[in-house]
């Protein structure tokens, strides 16, 4: 352990962990020109190896393929990181046996936790009680309801996907202000689904359009494939559809297949190896997707060890690390394809 956790609990229960010691470094170079970033913050200070941080890390289970990429990314990123020491828990869907699984890395007194939590609201009494003991917590993915429950937060962009999607599809469609615009949602109970839902119509609008047929899925294939087939049959006509996953875009494109429908583009979600492929084909009706990324967690992963060792990101000048990043949601074309397949994941 570090010897600065003495010094943490009264800092981290404000929610705002101060880099202690990095606000004295970075003094002024030259006459009128102060500069704040402090000295450890560069490329090659994050880079040296320091002393080691034991990081505990707990996500869902790994039955999906984003969530899956999501746990192999932060292990390769702990096993780049020779002063990394990850203790991992056992992926879950169960909530409670989250809860206690956060606890034992409490009780464990680990340096830091990168928790994607199962359910966001149900997490944020144990990830607080671990701010409170002066271990910094990193939320992945699913926010906790409380500002106090986390040190930094790292999310995708759920809003900006479905404005990213609803974009690309204003600008194929311009000038056809009648199209059919179809969407294939994820789980519609789940604010990412609505987040992602709501950015697409807000972009629709403001070219006009807007979502003429809609269908929820539950991110499997089975699922994608059952939704896509009800949405077919109740439109017989479609311009454009977005499907919020490319893991339920496999049962999507088996149905549009099944069906012989060809006479609409698709854009997908996530970014999978399978939907790029599809695209780089040319020959789908899968013409784009959206971004959404499974680095996550590993990104949660090297904030935690900058956050421990009292370091900053090299290129801010802010002294510490962000409370909150979100991450881009970009649209992958068969233009920009071959740039982002090699770190797409496998639905």
């Amino acid at each position: 352990m570090l010897a600065v956790r003495t010094s943490r609990k009264m800092l981290v229960t404000t929610g705002a962990f101060l880099a202690v010691g990095a606000l004295v470094t970075g003094c002024t170079t030259e006459a009128g020109n102060t500069n704040t970033q402090p000295t450890n913050a560069s490329v090659e200070g994050n880079q040296a190896e320091g002393e080691t941080v034991v990081i505990g890390f707990s996500g869902p289970a790994a039955d999906h393929g984003w969530l899956g990429a999501i746990n192999s990314a932060a292990l390769a990123a702990a096993e780049d990181l020779p002063d990394v020491d990850l203790r991992v828990a056992e992926g879950t869907n169960d909530a409670n046996l989250q809860i206690s699984q956060v606890e034992q890395f409490i009780n464990d007194g680990v340096d830091a936790i990168v928790l994607l939590p199962t359910d966001g609201a149900a997490l944020t009494p144990v990830a607080t009680q671990a701010m409170e003991a002066g271990i910094p917590v990193i939320n992945v993915d699913r926010e906790f309801s409380s500002p106090f429950a986390a040190r930094a937060t790292i999310l995708g962009d759920n809003y900006g996907m479905g404005v990213s999607a609803g974009t690309y599809i204003c600008e194929q469609l311009e000038g056809n202000d009648d199209a059919v615009v179809a969407e294939i949602a994820g789980v519609d109970s789940l604010p990412l689904t609505q987040d992602r839902s709501r950015g697409f119509a807000d972009a629709l609008e403001s070219c006009g359009l807007d979502v003429d047929n809609r269908v929820a899925a539950d991110f499997t294939i089975a699922g994608g494939e059952a939704a896509t087939s009800q949405l077919l049959s109740a439109a017989p006509q479609i311009d454009a559809l977005w499907n919020h996953d490319d893991d339920q875009g496999v049962g999507v494109l088996a149905a549009i297949d099944n069906a012989g429908r060809d006479e609409f583009f698709m854009v997908g979600g996530a970014g999978s190896a399978n939907a790029m492929r599809e695209i780089q084909s040319g020959e789908s009706v899968l013409e784009a997707t959206v971004i959404y990324p499974a680095t996550q967690a590993a990104d949660g992963i090297r904030l935690a060890r900058l956050i421990v060792q009292d370091k900053a990101m090299s290129d801010l000048v802010e002294v510490e690390v962000p409370k909150r990043i979100v991450l881009n949601a970009p649209v992958v074309t068969g233009e920009n394809v071959e740039q982002y397949l090699p770190t797409a994941f496998e639905s």
